[in-house]
């Protein structure tokens, strides 16, 4: 049998047990040490159970007195590992926003350049073009009627031209434009000649999604009128775009048929030792004017049409309509 242990001296190991457990856990830094400290003093084989265990060499009346001291101190030690552990935590975390923290105010060592969309570009470069011309930039809604988009251009309901713009009908009755045709209509339906204008815009159409094709796409439309315009003024704007645009190179115009133009043609350049359709043009037809209260006899204009995407494809030698529509930064970033 072991030496018998007094009250006093169980009460001298709670005491000294109290101010080592404040000590150590004051300085503890870790949530580990922390775990650590509270297994060493509170777990089953911990300092406080081997007091708790010498209590059996005491008298039945002096037990009490050990126990409740020792509940006293368990609580004791917990709510110091308690708020030790929150003052850790909350050290740690603040040291984790500060090293983590970015001064969004600072200068940064370096902006990537902004670039213009090709297709943007190509546009803006159009306009200029026909600006420098004397020409101004008109505007009109996607979403059209049929009479701006059709009939009043000259395509009845059942003319076979209707067939060749493929066109997207929604439920009300309009429609999304086959063309920016329908700009110049708008616009002579508010403003008297001489007009002078070109216009810019998307267009739609029920084409099928491929190198050269696309549902979404961009025109450009070129309108003057005025009184004694014939087909020498068409043909010497065409050629003064054209030669703008892309140089000094050999261009021809081919007849052709437009419901809204007559006569009209097809402009072709020679790119890279090949013809290549760049636009449709022609004189606008009398019934155009005379749908718009216009006297033919003494008011006559010319039209052009052409693709921003073509234009654009050519100039910078792009080979899949697809690329300029996607958000590739591998492929923007070289315009």
């Amino acid at each position: 049998m072991g030496a018998p242990i007094t009250l006093t001296e169980l009460s001298t190991q709670l005491d000294s047990l109290e101010a080592e457990a404040a000590r150590s856990i004051e300085t503890a830094a870790t949530a580990a040490e922390l775990e650590e400290l509270r297994i060493a003093l509170l777990g089953k084989k911990g300092r406080l159970s081997g007091v708790l265990g010498a209590m059996g060499k005491l008298s039945a009346e002096e037990r009490p007195q050990v126990g409740q001291r020792a509940n006293v101190l368990k609580e004791q030690v917990q709510s110091l590992l308690g708020a030790r552990l929150a003052a850790v935590q909350a050290a740690a975390l603040a040291e984790q926003i500060a090293a983590e923290t970015i001064d969004v105010t600072a200068p940064c060592s370096y902006t990537p350049p902004g670039h213009r969309h090709p297709l943007i570009s190509t546009i803006e470069e159009i306009v200029d073009i026909f600006a420098g011309l004397g020409y101004r930039v008109a505007e009109g809604p996607e979403i059209e009627t049929d009479h701006h988009n059709f009939t009043a251009l000259n395509i009845p309901p059942h003319h076979p031209a209707r067939d060749m713009q493929d066109t997207f009908y929604l439920g009300d009755g309009r429609l999304l434009r086959t063309h920016t045709s329908p700009v110049q209509i708008r616009y002579l339906e508010n403003q008297a000649p001489p007009v002078r204008i070109v216009a810019p815009g998307r267009v739609y159409r029920r084409d099928a999604v491929d190198a050269t094709h696309s549902p979404v796409f961009h025109q450009v439309e070129v309108l003057a009128l005025d009184e004694g315009l014939d087909f020498s003024h068409l043909r010497g704007t065409v050629m003064a775009f054209l030669k703008a645009f892309f140089g000094d190179l050999p261009v021809r115009f081919r007849a052709s048929y437009f419901p809204f133009t007559e006569p009209s043609a097809e402009v072709d350049v020679q790119w890279r030792g090949r013809w290549l359709e760049v636009m449709g043009c022609g004189m606008v037809d009398p019934a155009v004017l005379e749908g718009l209260g216009l006297d033919p006899e003494r008011w006559s204009g010319f039209a052009a049409g052409l693709g921003v995407e073509r234009f654009c494809m050519v100039r910078h030698g792009i080979d899949d309509i697809r690329r300029l529509f996607s958000s590739d930064l591998r492929f923007l970033e070289q315009f």
